[in-house]
């Protein structure tokens, strides 16, 4: 693709995007983040032109200039729009990513990868001495993940289903798709002071107008492993592309959990009661061997 603006002028978009990204974010300074974002071109996981952006509640329209500086603003663009899958917003990942507070030499798993962009901005963020493994569902965008992280050597690239994965400890999981409980590796495989970030959701009825099945109601939770417990902080409102694989089938917990949302007060939980029982009267959602409680954390 051709650009009227040549490397040096697209690094200096880069930078003028990554901090207009931050200040959007609504997050403190962080410069490591915002680093990040001015690092890493967006256009390399976004595939050929013509780039189809999306207009909600209009669907995808497609993006009549095939200049990739036009890719560096607050927006949507698809990857698969046949099933509704995007590059998110990026605003939203770097309020989360900076509640996740990723350090140099720490281990990552990124689920629900996608081509590869965000996992690309968390690789900048651990660096050489850190790792992270991006696993991804579908196959065409593990490949092309794959292609577009062949040069990012702290990165490994897995074709597979987040609700399995990660396998051994790391610091920190990042989550790309909503689900209606968090997967068991995602909690126990969650070393001291891990963090866990991930879209808790209830799936629309039908699919969305643009393609796929995406939160009715949603909302991203970050969990930080303290000793033997686990306390949560809302991030706020979420809508993602639903689950697929082991996390997708609707169980008879989904219509708790949608009563739950309806009542609201998710912004007042403060820890996730795992494998163990739940407080009387002291939960916002209790589900089966978890639990969402108001009660904080001692320590």
């Amino acid at each position: 693709m051709e650009s009227v603006f040549n490397e040096h002028e697209l690094a200096v978009i880069r930078r003028a995007f990554a901090k207009q990204i931050m200040a959007l974010s609504g997050t403190e300074a962080d410069a490591p983040l915002e680093e990040a974002f001015a690092a890493v071109p967006r256009e390399r996981f976004l595939g050929d032109p013509p780039w189809q952006m999306s207009r909600v509640p209009r669907g995808y329209e497609a993006v009549l200039s095939h200049d990739p500086a036009v890719l560096y603003q607050d927006t949507l663009f698809a990857l698969l729009s046949h099933r509704g899958v995007n590059n998110g917003s990026p605003s939203l990942h770097a309020r989360w990513l900076h509640a996740m507070a990723l350090r140099e030499g720490e281990r990552v798993a990124h689920l629900g990868a996608g081509s590869g962009y965000y996992t690309a901005i968390m690789a900048q963020l651990v660096g050489s001495q850190g790792h992270v493994y991006a696993v991804e569902f579908d196959s065409a965008l593990a490949e092309r993940a794959r292609a577009s992280l062949s040069d990012t050597s702290n990165v490994t690239v897995i074709e597979g289903d987040g609700a399995e994965w990660p396998r051994e400890g790391v610091d920190a999981v990042y989550v790309n798709f909503s689900v209606e409980r968090p997967a068991d590796a995602w909690i126990d495989c969650l070393q001291a002071d891990g963090r866990l970030i991930f879209p808790l959701g209830v799936p629309r009825p039908k699919p969305s107008p643009s393609g796929g099945t995406h939160s009715l109601y949603g909302a991203g939770l970050c969990v930080t492993r303290k000793n033997d417990d686990l306390s949560v902080r809302c991030l706020g409102p979420a809508s993602f592309v639903c689950a697929e694989g082991r996390l997708s089938p609707g169980g008879p917990e989904r219509e708790v959990l949608h009563a739950a949302f309806e009542r609201s007060g998710i912004e007042f939980v403060r820890s996730l009661i795992w494998k163990r029982n739940a407080p009387p009267g002291r939960c916002w959602f209790t589900g089966s061997g978890w639990a969402l409680s108001y009660d904080e954390i001692a320590g």
